[in-house]
C-alpha cells in the first residue's frame, strides 16, 4: 500500500488528510477554474485543431503556452459526474452522481460533501461561481450553499434544456405547463435562495457567455482591488448546444461549432485581461479545462462540429475521446510552461490546491484525487498518478492503467443524446477476457492485444479489487440514471 501511496494511485479506504502549514494571506495565490462544455481535445489550436479546423483559438493557444499544457488530462464520461469529481476531489459515483443530472432525475450533490469551495473558504479565501453548476437543483446542493460566496450568470441545469420552450410550443402544451419546466438564470449570495432573473432561452444563448465573461471579469477587479485572497470558477457555457453565439461571432467560422467555439475562446481572452489589467496575473493560478470530450454525433445538426481526434469516442461514452480532454494550469515563475503528457485527473484539482493554500481536508471519507503540487511546481518530473477508473452507470467499465486501457466488456458509441439515455454507450456482455489497447500506439483503440498482454488484466483486476474494497467501509450512495427500474417512481 505504501507504493501505491507513492505513485499516488487512488486513496483506498484510507483517510488522507493534508496537514500542511497554512499560508499567510499574503502569500496565498488567487484562483482562476475555467471549465468550458464539451470541448474536444482536438479543437483548440494548441491541440492540433484552431486555425486548422476553421475556428483559431488565440487566447486559448497563449495560455497553453505560458502555462503547462497537460496532453494526458482524464475526466469523467459526462457534464455533472466530471463537474462532481472537481468539487470534492473523488468519483462522481461516491457522490451519487455518476449521471448527468436532467429534469425528472432525483441526484443531487449531498450536503455533507466538501467542495472546492467550502475548502477554499476555510482559509479566508472569497468565492464565487460564474456560470453553469449542473450539480443538483435542490438546496442542499446550491453552490451558495456549497462554500461559495457569489453566484452570478447562474445555469443549474444544462444547456439543452433551452429547447424546452419551443419543442413544447410546437407540441400544443399550455403555457401554464411550459413554465414549470423552463430554464433559469438565477442569482445568489451565501446563505441567500436562488432568485431567477430571466429565463434560459435559445435567444439568450447568444448573450450569455458574453454576460459570464463580464461578471467573472468584474468579480477579479473588485477583489484585486480589495486585495482579497479569491477563488473563482467559471463555468462557460460553450461548446455545449444549440451554438448560438453573439453577433460579431456568428458565422465567422464555417459552422456553428466553430462560431462558438471562437466566441469562447474570446470570452476566455477578456478574463485573462481582467486578471492582467487587475495586476494580479503573477498570483493567480489560471486552469482551464473541459468537462468532458465533444458531441460530434450526439449533437443535432447543425450544431455537430466537435472534435476528438485523435482518440474514438465522445460525450458519454467510457472511452479515451471521452475522458481524455484539453487542460493547462499557469502560474508565472512558479508552473514552468511546455506540453506534458504525464497523467492527470480532474480528481487532482482538490487535493493539489488544498496543498497549495495551506487547507486541510476532511479525514472521514476516501479521496481519489491526488496531490500533483509537487509535478505541477517543476519539483519532481513524473505524476503522482498512473491509473484511472472510469464508470457506467455506477459501475466500472473501464480502467487507464499507464498506457493501457482495459474494458470488461464491449462498447458502442451512444449516436443520439446521451442524457435522453439516461448516459453513456451502450453496453456489450463479451465472450472471453477483456479488450485491452495500448493508447499511445493505438489512439482510436482499434486493434486489441489483450492475448500477449493478458497479464495487463492482473492490474485491472488489482485496481478493481481496492475500489471495492473501499466500498466496504464507505458505500457509494444509491446512483439515479434513466436505465433504473424505479425510475420516475
Amino acid at each position: 500500500m505504501r507504493d501505491l501511496l507513492a505513485l499516488g494511485l487512488v486513496t483506498v479506504g484510507i483517510m488522507l488528510g493534508v496537514h500542511t502549514t497554512r499560508a499567510d494571506a499574503a502569500d496565498k495565490p488567487n484562483v482562476v477554474l475555467m471549465v468550458a462544455d464539451n470541448v474536444g481535445y482536438g479543437d483548440l489550436g494548441a491541440y492540433g485543431g484552431g486555425k486548422m479546423r476553421g475556428m483559431p483559438t488565440p487566447a486559448l493557444d497563449r495560455l497553453a503556452a505560458e502555462g503547462k499544457q497537460m496532453t494526458q488530462f482524464l475526466v469523467e464520461p459526462g457534464c455533472t459526474p466530471s463537474r462532481a469529481a472537481l468539487m470534492t476531489g473523488r468519483y462522481s459515483v461516491r457522490s451519487g452522481l455518476g449521471s448527468i443530472i436532467i429534469g425528472g432525475l432525483r441526484n443531487t450533490l449531498q450536503a455533507e460533501e466538501f467542495t472546492l469551495g467550502e475548502m477554499f473558504k476555510s482559509v479566508g479565501y472569497s468565492t464565487a461561481i460564474v456560470g453553469k453548476w449542473h450539480l443538483g437543483a435542490e438546496e442542499q446542493s446550491w453552490p451558495t450553499r456549497q462554500g461559495f460566496d457569489e453566484y452570478k450568470v447562474g445555469v443549474i441545469e444544462t444547456t439543452e434544456s433551452t429547447l424546452y420552450r419551443g419543442n413544447m410550443e410546437r407540441a400544443g402544451l399550455p403555457e401554464a405547463d411550459i413554465a414549470k419546466v423552463v430554464p433559469h438564470i438565477f442569482e445568489s449570495r451565501a446563505d441567500g435562495n436562488l432568485t431567477p432573473v430571466r429565463e434560459y432561452t435559445v435567444e439568450y444563448r447568444r448573450q450569455i457567455e458574453g454576460d459570464i465573461a463580464e461578471a467573472s471579469a468584474d468579480y477579479v477587479k473588485r477583489k484585486a482591488a480589495a486585495s482579497e485572497p479569491f477563488f473563482l470558477y467559471v463555468g462557460w457555457t460553450h461548446t455545449h448546444y444549440p451554438s448560438m453565439t453573439a453577433p460579431q461571432f456568428t458565422g465567422k467560422s464555417t459552422h456553428r461549432y466553430g462560431d462558438a467555439m471562437m466566441e469562447l475562446d474570446h470570452r476566455t481572452g477578456q478574463v485573462l485581461e481582467a486578471i492582467k489589467q487587475a495586476g494580479i496575473e503573477d498570483n493567480t493560478i489560471v486552469i482551464w479545462i473541459s468537462d468532458n470530450g465533444a458531441a460530434p454525433d450526439a449533437a443535432p445538426w447543425p450544431d455537430k462540429g466537435g472534435s476528438n481526434a485523435p482518440f474514438r469516442g465522445e460525450l458519454g461514452d467510457p472511452v479515451e475521446g471521452s475522458i481524455r480532454t484539453v487542460g493547462m494550469i499557469r502560474w508565472p515563475g512558479k508552473i514552468k510552461p511546455g506540453k506534458n503528457n504525464e497523467m492527470v485527473a480532474i480528481q487532482d484539482f482538490l487535493p493539489t490546491l488544498a496543498s497549495i493554500i495551506g487547507a486541510e481536508l476532511p479525514t472521514d471519507r476516501p479521496y481519489d484525487g491526488v496531490d500533483q503540487s509537487a509535478f505541477f511546481l517543476g519539483k519532481q518530473k513524473k505524476s503522482n498518478r498512473e491509473h484511472q477508473l472510469t464508470f457506467v452507470n455506477n459501475k466500472v467499465a473501464a480502467v487507464r492503467w499507464r498506457h493501457y486501457r482495459i474494458y470488461p466488456k464491449s462498447y458502442r458509441g451512444s449516436f443520439s443524446n446521451p442524457s435522453q439515455q439516461g448516459m453513456l454507450g451502450v453496453q456489450i456482455d463479451k465472450n472471453g477476457g477483456p479488450d485491452i489497447f495500448n493508447i499511445e500506439m493505438d489512439p482510436r483503440e482499434e486493434f486489441p492485444i489483450s492475448g500477449d498482454n493478458a497479464w495487463v488484466v492482473a492490474q485491472w483486476l488489482r485496481l478493481v479489487a481496492e475500489y471495492n474494497q473501499s466500498l466496504k467501509k464507505f458505500p457509494n450512495p444509491p446512483g439515479v440514471t434513466l436505465t433504473d427500474p424505479d425510475f420516475g417512481k
